[in-house]
């Protein structure tokens, strides 16, 4: 099997970010690798929208049929948001490093979010599972980047400190990269980077969407994903067209569009 491993972990560099192109189904990750994309993602939830359903409402099993998809569409590594790794145990944090692997993946993030609910697991099971998640990707016979989340600020259920606390903790056990989604300010993401060693993902919506890829290098993050902002802003578009169709009878926003033929020539270039 093609290693994506190497090439992704070196795209890991601390000031150096490049942009983890979230995509959702084969179209928009040809796109985005023929628009220049070094790497490429699953979103969670904008998976779950093709799905009709909202975010996690997904099974392993389709997250992984979906991620061998990408893998396949693409010549670009691919890294699975794989939520809280499909399961409470540790095991079964293992159990899914080990078939993302197989699916091609070059790596995932596991949160400590007790899905389905907001809650986080308690610390020193959060760390277990993290830990059982990097023994299963350093026993595999290919390199594999394990990204731990820290997603208690995002859910409300811990401040910065305990996210500090824990991203250290996961460090670590090992983790390869370190991911806090929306820390409160951009000052609290540069605590953050300063504060531990490891690689930093910085998800880019909301407010920090505001800020330029020169301001995240500047505080010393590696990497930018998107989560599901590039698939929200395309069902913005479906949505204000759709509205402006059977509300007011205009069509005037499809004009917006781009030409099919430019969306083939992207996607015929893409082998």
């Amino acid at each position: 099997m093609h290693d994506p491993g190497p090439a992704f972990r070196a795209l890991h560099q601390k000031g150096k970010p490049f942009v983890l192109c979230n995509a959702w189904d084969l179209g928009s990750a040809k796109v985005l690798a023929a628009l220049g994309a070094q790497a490429l993602a699953t979103s969670s939830s904008a998976f779950a929208f093709t799905l009709g359903a909202p975010d996690g409402g997904a099974t392993r099993d389709q997250a992984l049929a979906h991620a061998d998809a990408l893998v396949a569409a693409t010549p670009l590594p691919v890294s699975g948001d794989f939520e809280n790794g499909f399961g409470d145990d540790p095991d079964t944090c293992a159990e899914t490093v080990r078939l993302a692997a197989e699916a091609g993946l070059a790596g995932i993030s596991i949160e400590d979010t007790a899905l389905p609910g907001s809650g986080a697991y308690a610390f020193d099971l959060a760390v277990e599972r993290i830990a059982a998640a990097v023994a299963a990707a350093r026993a595999l016979p290919r390199d594999f980047v394990l990204v731990a989340r820290a997603d208690g600020i995002l859910q409300g259920s811990y401040d910065t400190d305990e996210a500090l606390r824990r991203l250290k903790a996961f460090e670590a056990a090992g983790a390869d990269c370190l991911y806090a989604p929306l820390p409160p300010s951009f000052e609290d993401l540069e605590r953050i980077c300063r504060e531990t060693t490891a690689p930093v993902n910085a998800l880019v919506s909301g407010p920090f969407a505001s800020y330029t890829r020169e301001d995240f290098a500047r505080i010393g993050v590696a990497r930018l994903s998107l989560g599901g902002s590039l698939a929200r802003v395309t069902h913005r578009a479906l949505i204000e067209a759709a509205e402006e169709m059977l509300e007011e009878g205009s069509f005037s926003l499809l004009k917006n569009s781009v030409s099919g033929a430019k969306v083939d020539a992207m996607l015929k270039s893409v082998t």
